[in-house]
């Protein structure tokens, strides 16, 4: 399925103000949230992440169609490898293991930063990277 990009370049903005809100307070709460509003987009797909939600309502209706499309494949896997993060850095913050909250939160952050800023979606460049690992997995076995 192909997925307008603006929706998660937008939720990548989102999530950065969200991350960065978290590497200043360490609010458990709110990492736990993003982490879920990450497991959304995963594993139900853009439909379902609420960043986006909030992009295709009330942003959207108000854009031209969009000149390009991405896979939504490629966009939900980077949405799970946030989550990943996120969960990392949640077990961290609410384990007072601040040092491996810091680390992994301050590493999603940056995902996100230059997925916002620059259009360059880290996990969208993985998936290929791991689709060919377990291609080559499988055919050995």
């Amino acid at each position: 399925m192909q997925t307008d990009p603006r929706g998660p370049r937008l939720a990548a903005a989102l999530t950065s103000i969200v991350l960065a809100v978290v590497l200043r307070t360490g609010n458990c709460p709110l990492l736990v949230a993003q982490t879920l509003a990450f497991a959304l987009g995963a594993f139900g797909g853009l439909r379902l992440a609420p960043h986006v939600r909030l992009f295709q309502v009330l942003v959207l209706p108000r854009l031209a169609p969009p000149s390009e499309t991405e896979d939504e494949r490629l966009l939900r896997f980077d949405q799970g490898v946030l989550m990943v993060f996120a969960a990392v850095g949640t077990l961290g913050y609410c384990a007072d293991v601040t040092w491996l909250g810091l680390l992994t939160v301050s590493a999603a952050l940056t995902t996100a930063f230059v997925n916002a800023a620059f259009g360059y979606c880290v996990g969208c460049e993985l998936y290929p990277l791991v689709r060919r690992a377990q291609g080559r997995l499988t055919a050995g076995a």
